[in-house]
């Protein structure tokens, strides 16, 4: 029950009502109303919100932020997505908003701080990065009926989108990177080598089992990624990038090949090396003693062997449009690529790797010459 006192000219209100968190009673008081009309009605919607259990609880963003994290996030999502929201909260949210509280972002609060990302020249991208992260944290207090809406909803994000560079090693070169990369060292030519020719993504490649293939099948099966941060084994492997990206591939046969021979390979290490090798792990791409390897050496390596053949400085990440960009030179279409690739949706494939090659070019405009010289009078010369 409300009740209401005039306080000067203006009117407020005062509701007792029980803190369904604490189970204490609680208050709530609001002034500021011209007529006492104007302080009933307000009374009455608040009354709705919390027999709705709608509470704004006097909880400061901060702590409501650090709350969803560990409690709503952590070990639900991937080591990478938890760190990434992590670093969201500390680097740019938290120092914005301060000790402000829960119930007080509002829509206009939260644009200026969207613009003010954007005067601070980060990249759209950036930004929606951002935005992810506060957007859901919102949405989840929405949910415990925290809060009636999510203030995050139809912000503007300003900014222009900026064209996806995608960076890859030309085919002509991969013969000079694949032999200098065998002679900075095998397990490097074989990670770099079934990241060229599947596509699969350092991580996934990193987690393959021998289960995982199949050389009757001449089938690599993608069901885990491994987590290079982790320092424990139990905690080694986790999840894919997203369920599209569970997925049984097929390889080469000279592919097929060179995994056989390895398998010998590590199986003649594993008897020399006894109880020294993790045979736990039962890695295909890794040390000489059963570890996997780490990330810095992988990038260390890639890095001196692109230096090594002069070619210009690229991500691991390059490996995997390398592919794509020779599965399109060999004439694949982009529905195959999508699926071998593990994305959700063939627009992405699309739109990543579109007009990738000058090779594709030349190749296209050759297909469309042949196809219409006799349409246009032209002849064979």
């Amino acid at each position: 029950m409300a009740s209401f006192r005039k306080r000067g000219e203006k009117w407020e209100y005062r509701l007792v009502y029980k803190d369904p968190y604490t189970q204490k009673k609680r208050e709530k008081t609001k002034g500021g109303f011209s007529t006492k009309k104007e302080a009933q009605l307000a009374a009455r919607d608040m009354e709705i919100q919390l027999e709705e259990g709608i509470v704004e609880t006097n909880i400061s963003l901060q702590s409501y932020l650090h709350e969803w994290l560990h409690e709503h996030k952590k070990d639900s999502v991937r080591r990478n997505t938890f760190d990434l929201h992590e670093a969201n909260i500390r680097n740019h949210i938290n120092p914005y908003f301060k000790n402000l509280l829960l119930k007080d972002l509002s829509p206009s609060k939260y644009q200026k701080f969207l613009n003010n990302l954007y005067q601070a020249n980060y990249s759209r991208r950036t930004i929606e990065i951002i935005h992810g992260t506060l957007f859901n944290a919102m949405k989840k207090a929405v949910t415990q009926r925290r809060l009636s809406f999510n203030p995050c909803e139809g912000a503007t994000i300003k900014g222009a989108m900026k064209k996806r560079e995608v960076k890859f090693i030309d085919s002509d070169n991969i013969p000079s990177f694949l032999k200098e990369a065998y002679q900075y060292g095998y397990v490097y030519w074989l990670f770099f080598l079934v990241l060229i020719e599947t596509g699969l993504r350092k991580g996934e490649a990193a987690a393959l089992q021998w289960p995982d293939i199949n050389f009757k099948d001449q089938t690599i099966t993608v069901s885990k990624t491994l987590d290079f941060k982790e320092k424990t084994k139990d905690k080694l492997f986790g999840d894919t990038k997203n369920y599209n990206s569970r997925r049984t591939i097929t390889i080469s046969k000279s592919l097929t090949r060179v995994l056989q021979d390895h398998f010998k390979n590590q199986n003649q290490n594993k008897l020399a090396l006894g109880n020294l090798y993790h045979h736990d792990l039962n890695l295909v791409l890794c040390r000489s003693d059963g570890n996997y390897m780490p990330k810095s050496s992988l990038f260390n390596a890639f890095k001196k062997i692109l230096a090594r053949i002069e070619h210009p400085q690229l991500p691991i990440h390059s490996l995997r449009h390398t592919h794509v960009v020779l599965q399109m030179e060999a004439g694949a279409d982009l529905k195959y690529i999508q699926e071998r690739l593990g994305h959700g949706g063939i627009e992405i494939t699309a739109d990543v790797y579109a007009h990738l090659s000058k090779k594709l070019e030349e190749q296209q405009m050759g297909r469309f010459e042949e196809y219409t010289k006799d349409l246009f009078g032209q002849k064979n010369s």
